[in-house]
């Protein structure tokens, strides 16, 4: 028997003229090649990424373990926030307190970010606290030539402290060590070599490190998106400082009020069900958080790269 068609559901009004949803919610069916988590394929992913950058996963058999396992079986690399709490190999839980999360490609501030965003919800939040997603290619077209103009001249740059603990547990899942005692700094090094990262080891074991990387990028569709982690959280770390690269002049408030006001004009937010499965293109669409509202909100993450 055929599984029934793939329904898309678009709850969430847009906000700018383009009638284009950037979150395309899918449910079981033939059009997406799969009835179940283990069918769907890479290439199935991708194309579900193609018009806005998120894809929400809709009414398959999911749990925390299948979430897991879909993750580890179509990616080349997971990547791991040491600052998180685990859930197996590949799922860490979402804990970033009740505030509100400015928009931000998920561990977009340092080297070790990654193509692809996972989010799992194992219980939805019934009033609030919702994710939200934004298309960078949204922004970009919304910005102001000038704002553009700037952004396209220089990459930026975020500058922050680790501690011995943070980037030694970062190397240890990374490399699969057995404790932090394996890890050394020239370790650390090799994992940032072809980044355009600099590193300085300070005496009592923790590091500083400077992260350079553009704020706009062009799409594998050919568009330009402005997708960065300007606006982004710091909840576990040290707040980044963040820099133009050509001249060091910081990024400041009236500028960051810029692009807060323009990214929420094309902000949507995901209408969370028990067992949605979110994945989001972290080249392209940001993500963040409105206000917590309800604690019972139960959702992990994952990174990776395929």
């Amino acid at each position: 028997m055929n599984p029934p068609a793939m329904t898309h559901q678009n709850p969430v009004r847009r906000q700018d003229p383009d009638n284009l949803m950037s979150l395309n919610i899918v449910t079981p069916g033939f059009r997406l090649g799969a009835g179940h988590l283990s069918d769907l394929s890479r290439d199935d992913l991708r194309k579900g990424l193609n018009n806005g950058g998120a894809l929400l996963l809709r009414d398959f058999d999911t749990s925390v373990a299948e979430f897991s396992a879909l993750v580890e079986r179509v990616s080349d690399r997971v990547s791991l926030d040491p600052a998180r709490t685990f859930n197996g190999r590949v799922a860490q839980k979402v804990d970033a307190g009740t505030d509100a999360v400015g928009l931000h490609l998920e561990n977009g501030n340092s080297p070790f970010n990654s193509s692809y965003a996972w989010f799992f919800c194992e219980e939805a939040p019934r009033q609030g606290s919702r994710t939200t997603v934004c298309d960078g290619t949204r922004v970009w077209r919304a910005l102001p030539q000038s704002t553009r103009l700037r952004f396209m001249q220089s990459p930026i740059e975020y500058s922050r402290r680790v501690s011995e603990e943070r980037w030694k547990t970062l190397v240890m899942h990374t490399l699969r060590c057995h404790s932090q005692d394996e890890v050394s700094f020239s370790d650390l090094e090799a994992l940032c070599a072809g980044t355009d990262t600099g590193l300085i080891h300070h005496d009592n074991g923790d590091i500083s490190y400077i992260y350079r990387t553009a704020a706009v990028y062009v799409t594998a569709g050919g568009d330009i998106a402005f997708a960065n982690s300007i606006l982004g959280p710091s909840y576990n770390y040290e707040t980044p400082v963040i820099r133009f690269s050509d001249n060091g002049e910081e990024i400041d408030r009236g500028l960051r009020r810029q692009l807060q006001v323009v990214m929420e004009s094309v902000t949507e937010e995901v209408p969370w069900q028990d067992g949605d499965i979110l994945l989001v293109d972290n080249c392209r669409t940001m993500h963040g958080r409105r206000r917590i509202e309800d604690t019972r909100r139960t959702i992990y993450n994952a990174l990776s790269d395929f």
